[in-house]
């Protein structure tokens, strides 16, 4: 079983722990782990969910290669094999969850791009018909496709919630043609995507890239991860149906299960069940497996 809740567990000493990924600084370029941790409403759950790094991993290299003429990204190499020793001999478990990348500097955004109304955009339609300021038509419904992607930023919080905003705060925040740039490649990449995802059977309805400005270059590009589960709404396309919320291959299996316990969405969060776990690393490998063709297991 390939599970990993954190690289301390290895012997590692990450310089920085996020709330899914350890992220080691090499100096010149970065090394960037991805364990099994889940965290949803912003809270790391205690129980990791095996091989949930991995399909991050992989679905990034993935989608990296696959839109790699949209934009540059900061992959210099996926595995360990050029790494140190502490590395090497773990590499059972670390080959298919690592990423060495160029540093850059994150720009303090959290570029959505919604394709469809759900989620928080949902919410905030019912009350003024608009999602992050964009007026939309009235009448739409519940996981309803919009007339075409919107972007939809948010401010990217270390600690607590990340906050949608409008364009024109994003714009304040990083700068207008910064703005403009990214806003604009975050809705080519994720129209790329979904039209590719479309035909595995796999509707995109929202996806969130982030970017930085690369240390060596001082162009923009795209960092993080790249379209999966954990950062999209995946929908099985043969499932759609407008008006109510729809299955997906996503953690938003994890959240409904949360929320149903009625847990207060704070420090600690609720036991999961061996049967969430497991009904979780399956929708995860499904996704890769539907999406790339391959199986991962």
């Amino acid at each position: 079983m390939n599970v990993l809740k954190t690289t301390e567990e290895l012997g590692l000493k990450p310089s920085k722990k996020g709330k899914v990924r350890d992220i080691f600084d090499l100096g010149d370029k970065l090394v960037i782990v991805t364990t099994d941790r889940i965290s949803v409403f912003d809270v790391v759950l205690d129980d990791p969910i095996p091989y949930k790094g991995v399909v991050l991993t992989q679905l990034t290299k993935f989608w990296s290669e696959f839109l790699k003429d949209v934009i540059e990204n900061h992959i210099i190499e996926f595995g360990v094999d050029n790494l140190s020793k502490e590395f090497v001999e773990h590499k059972d478990i670390l080959q298919d969850r690592t990423m060495v990348v160029k540093k850059a500097k994150v720009l303090p955004i959290e570029c959505i791009v919604r394709g469809y109304l759900s989620g928080s955009g949902w919410k905030e339609y019912q009350k003024t018909q608009s999602v992050c300021g964009i007026k939309l038509p009235s009448g739409l419904k519940e996981s309803e496709k919009l007339p075409q992607p919107i972007f939809t930023p948010s401010t990217k919080a270390d600690v607590g919630h990340d906050e949608n905003i409008n364009f024109e705060k994003a714009a304040e925040i990083i700068g207008k043609d910064k703005a403009e740039f990214i806003k604009q490649k975050s809705i080519e990449l994720y129209k790329k995507a979904a039209s590719y995802a479309e035909t595995r059977g796999i509707i995109i309805a929202d996806t969130k890239f982030e970017f930085g400005i690369d240390e060596q270059t001082g162009k923009i590009i795209l960092i993080d991860e790249i379209l999966t589960p954990d950062s999209s709404r995946f929908w099985p396309k043969d499932k759609y149906e407008v008006g109510k919320s729809q299955p997906s291959f996503d953690k938003q299996y994890v959240r409904d299960y949360t929320e149903s316990t009625g847990w207060n969405k704070t420090y600690p969060g609720p036991k999961l069940p061996e049967e969430v776990i497991k009904n979780t690393t399956e929708k995860y490998l499904e996704i890769y497996k539907l999406l790339t063709g391959k199986n991962l297991v």
